[in-house]
């Protein structure tokens, strides 16, 4: 069971396959795994004492983060996510944590879930994927269906960032240049940043 992998210079962090979204793009349709990882899909979800003995077997000190990113929605295991983040903060001084998101967690979770990620989540990257709720529910085809959840992740944006020190919405960049600046002023209204990545073929 591959539960951290080595990703860049960074190590991700796998504890669910569990997702809202069902995205026609998603990398995890194609493949088995991201950067020769080992295998991203989970014949069950690890226990948190199992998520810290992985670590422990880890040098935690070579990595510029960690990073909950794996083939699902790590906020589907929230109170998981931030029970290893608050023993990772306490164990390792000056350690970064990020989590890569589809930014309906408050939606999964049924509550405002922004103010219990003070002190613990650094950076919170959000994939927006598109310019409103119709594009976005034609590609993401969310279970919170597409208006609902496209209010949900701009929401949990504006309200992130009073919590977390860096919050990014991302895009892809194989998309047109003229949705990627519509994006990039969503970003802006919504008073946090924004990222061009590399889409994963």
């Amino acid at each position: 069971m591959t539960i951290t992998y080595e990703c860049f210079d960074s190590l991700y962090v796998n504890i669910t396959n569990k997702c809202s979204n069902r995205c026609t793009f998603c990398v995890r349709d194609k493949h088995d795994s991201v950067n020769e990882g080992g295998n991203l899909w989970l014949e069950r979800e690890p226990s948190v004492e199992e998520i810290k003995a992985d670590f422990l077997s880890r040098d935690l000190k070579k990595y510029k983060e960690i990073v909950f990113c794996g083939y699902g929605e790590p906020f589907e295991r929230f109170d998981d996510v931030i029970a290893v983040s608050k023993w990772l903060k306490e164990n390792n001084e000056g350690i970064k944590i990020r989590v890569n998101t589809n930014g309906q967690g408050s939606l999964i979770a049924g509550r405002d879930i922004t103010p219990e990620m003070k002190g613990l989540i650094d950076t919170v990257s959000i994939s927006l994927n598109a310019e409103n709720a119709e594009k976005y529910q034609k590609l993401c085809r969310s279970e919170f269906g597409g208006g609902e959840a496209y209010e949900g992740i701009l929401e949990f944006a504006r309200r992130a960032k009073s919590f977390v020190p860096n919050v990014i919405f991302t895009v892809v960049d194989i998309m047109p240049p003229d949705e990627i600046e519509a994006c990039r002023k969503i970003a802006e209204d919504c008073g946090v940043g924004f990222r061009v990545r590399e889409f994963i073929k």
